[in-house]
């Protein structure tokens, strides 16, 4: 299992690492780019003759992100859903391909709780973050894509999950973080060992009958 686990993982980290890391916001060519992740997969299938699993976590992002919605053009919002979706998409197809050779796949996708519910905007007040518009379109198009992929890739034996978290703790203004947790019932933000084992389960033999489920990891945030 844990040999699984290095495969699958090595896979996403090269995909977000050297591969295709944008968040400088230089010029973008999505075609070149596809043709790269291409020739990426070929490598890691040339050394380790299958893929058991996928996680799409890349966040590459125009080095405009965290503009406010009314000062977010569209050239920015059409560029930052091709950084994302559009290469969890290219990712994904190119990854499944390989799998339906294998009649066996798992894919695991980082989404977040802001692609099901609406910003709560009273927690931004007086912190200088702006929930950006761009990013609940996104994490709601990779439900609505992971919906697709689950069903059409069941035949092949290839499931897709989404693993949505909630507000991850990562030092943000002391205003925001004690107004969210005491948003959550656990009182308390996320941290990224809450939602690691949760990918791993969704990797593993253990959850072969899990598929199309888009699992909230928010301390209980989305029920109240």
């Amino acid at each position: 299992m844990n040999e699984i686990f290095s495969k699958s993982f090595w896979i996403s980290n090269s995909f977000t690492g050297s591969y295709f890391t944008i968040d400088k916001g230089f010029d973008f060519n999505f075609t070149t780019r596809c043709a790269t992740i291409e020739k990426a997969i070929e490598k890691f299938v040339l050394r380790f003759k299958k893929i058991d699993g996928l996680v799409n976590c890349g966040y590459p992002r125009t080095k405009d992100w965290g503009n406010n919605f009314e000062n977010t053009t569209f050239l920015s919002f059409k560029k930052n859903v091709e950084y994302q979706l559009s290469q969890i998409f290219t990712i994904s197809k190119l990854a499944i391909k390989i799998m339906k050779t294998q009649n066996q796949g798992s894919i695991v996708n980082i989404g977040s709780i802001y692609g099901t519910l609406g910003n709560d905007f009273s927690l931004y007040e007086n912190s200088e973050i702006n929930p950006q518009v761009t990013y609940s379109a996104i994490k709601g198009g990779l439900i609505g894509l992971n919906n697709f992929l689950t069903s059409y890739c069941g035949q092949f034996n290839i499931r897709s999950n989404i693993v949505s978290p909630g507000g991850v703790f990562d030092n943000q203004n002391k205003d925001f973080v004690k107004k969210y947790k005491s948003k959550v019932p656990l009182k308390r933000m996320a941290k990224p060992s809450d939602i690691s084992p949760i990918v791993c389960f969704l990797l593993s033999d253990d959850s072969e009958y899990i598929t199309g489920q888009n699992i909230l990891v928010d301390g209980g945030f989305s029920k109240i």
